[in-house]
């Protein structure tokens, strides 16, 4: 009898202490939403409150039809609010589009949330770099990478006209039909390799993508590859490993590969340097090295790697995206082609400076209105931590402060929020740099992300971002597009144009 009996008690022990924290968590919870003033969201996107089948459906079928970002606006416009519950599964999820929202997850609260599960999606191509590194191993990534995007390193234009001149090739200058975002994706690959590695892929050199013994090549179309990969990852969460997806596999071992002998070589340079510093003979470098510069701050050839990986997946992408979308809509619009010309007149002919560039004015607002537009990074999550609140969202209007649980999922649409009408008038879908004229905007205009993970590599991307669309508009006299369709999303880990951006370009 003595044994039944103990069960019985330690059973009733246990189902006491669920009872006690559970009790104690409500407490707590309450009394948390009582001294913030939260009052409950009432708008709720999902219709199964259990599972979220339903938004889990939707969203299939809006990523099978190219239609995410445009079906999650829908969302908020037919709830009428800027910010709602749903849930996936198991997950209960806040979507936001408020900017004083997004400025709380961002900056204000920022160590009350985490990346969540996405880290371990990433984790196969960028290991643990900036991007995809929590609390103090993050902190330690961006103290490595924050020296080496000073203003002289950035502003390495002779390596951007490099890299345009061989681009120019490419492009037929008698009107003839060309893919511009084809050629921008090679073209910042190279460059950002070169940047990165002291080593281009020099993609635009190649007679032919489908060179496969040219291990610069093979990179190339790896990398692509393996971030594919990475949105399987994310789509398919512990289901991946039932997927038949050895192309992704293939392609991220091909990447750390490719990446780990530039790695050992910058090792080895710097094992030389040290021994030539003991020796007291040892030089300084001619130029700027990336890689080098990373050497000398740590051994760790996978953290060396992991940063690389990290940096050259932003470097590539963000700008690559950036110039495909503000071209596809240049192109229809030759009002702005012209002012740009009548803009750039100035330089006759001759290249321009870093400080050219950046007083470019009307170049300038065409590029913050593509990224308001069509932001690269049109939407992103975090994963609450501990108990929090945001500002905005709880009550009929809105306008109370909302209360989030540990364990929540909190999505922010830059996207969304750019193209409300009540932050950028009754034309904001609309293209028209010239708004921007008059612009002030804060957080309600987030291209490059904020708080204390903002974009450490926003100056290259804007600097290569200018310095191309400059010397296209001095190489051309006209430029027409060949896309009668409007702009449809291309969503990768960034957004570019599915349809490409397809023009004509006359000498």
């Amino acid at each position: 009898m003595a044994a039944p009996l103990m069960l019985y008690i330690a059973a009733g022990a246990f189902l006491a202490y669920i009872l006690y924290t559970r009790l104690t968590l409500y407490l707590t919870r309450s009394a948390f939403k009582r001294q913030n003033d939260c009052q409950p969201c009432p708008y709720v996107f999902n219709k199964d409150p259990v599972l979220g089948l339903d938004v889990l459906r939707a969203n299939i079928r809006h990523a099978n039809t190219h239609t995410v970002l445009e079906g999650n606006e829908a969302r908020f416009k037919n709830l009428g609010t800027n910010t709602y519950h749903s849930r996936i599964v198991t997950m209960p999820i806040i979507q936001t589009s408020e900017p004083e929202n997004i400025k709380t997850i961002l900056s204000l609260k920022f160590k009350d949330y985490s990346f969540g599960a996405r880290e371990k999606a990433f984790a196969p191509l960028l290991g643990h770099g900036i991007f995809n590194a929590d609390g103090e191993r993050w902190a330690n990534s961006r103290h490595l990478l924050r020296p080496n995007f000073a203003r002289d390193q950035v502003a390495d234009l002779d390596a951007f006209e490099r890299h345009f001149k061989l681009m120019l090739q490419h492009i037929p200058t008698n009107g003839v039909t060309i893919d511009l975002q084809e050629l921008f994706f090679r073209l910042t690959i190279d460059s950002a390799t070169e940047f990165l590695f002291n080593h281009s892929t020099n993609s635009l050199r190649m007679v032919s993508q489908h060179e496969s013994d040219n291990e610069d090549v093979v990179f190339s179309k790896a990398f692509t590859h393996a971030q594919a990969d990475i949105l399987t990852r994310i789509r398919f969460d512990f289901l991946y490993k039932f997927t038949k997806n050895d192309v992704g596999r293939d392609a991220v071992k091909i990447c750390k590969e490719y990446v780990g002998k530039w790695v050992d070589d910058a090792v080895r340079w710097r094992e030389e340097q040290d021994a030539e510093k003991a020796a007291g003979g040892q030089k300084e470098e001619e130029r700027y090295v990336f890689i080098h510069e990373l050497a000398k701050q740590t051994s760790d050839k996978a953290r060396i790697r992991d940063e690389l990986m990290n940096v050259l997946l932003a470097g590539r992408d963000t700008t690559a995206s950036l110039l495909s979308n503000m071209f596809f809509e240049i192109a229809k619009r030759p009002d702005i082609w012209m002012r740009l010309k009548e803009e750039i007149e100035g330089l006759e002919g001759r290249l321009p400076t870093y400080e050219e560039l950046r007083g470019f004015k009307y170049l300038k607002w065409c590029l913050n209105e593509s990224l308001r537009l069509h932001p690269v990074v049109p939407g992103n999550s975090r994963f609450a931590i501990r108990d929090t609140m945001l500002p905005l969202g709880g009550g009929a209007t809105g306008a109370a402060p909302l209360f989030v649980p540990r364990g929540t999922l909190v999505s922010y649409s830059p996207y969304t929020m750019h193209r409300r009408k009540d932050l950028y008038g009754p034309d904001a879908h609309l293209y028209k740099p010239e708004r921007w004229d008059t612009l002030r905007p804060s957080w309600e205009y987030l291209p490059f992300n904020g708080g204390p993970r903002i974009c450490l590599g926003q100056q290259y991307a804007l600097t290569e971002a200018s310095y191309v669309t400059v010397r296209l508009v001095q190489e051309f006299s006209k430029l027409e597009s060949r896309d009668e369709g409007p702009w449809r999303e291309g969503l990768t880990l960034t957004c570019c144009s599915l349809n490409g951006t397809k023009v004509g370009l006359v000498k």
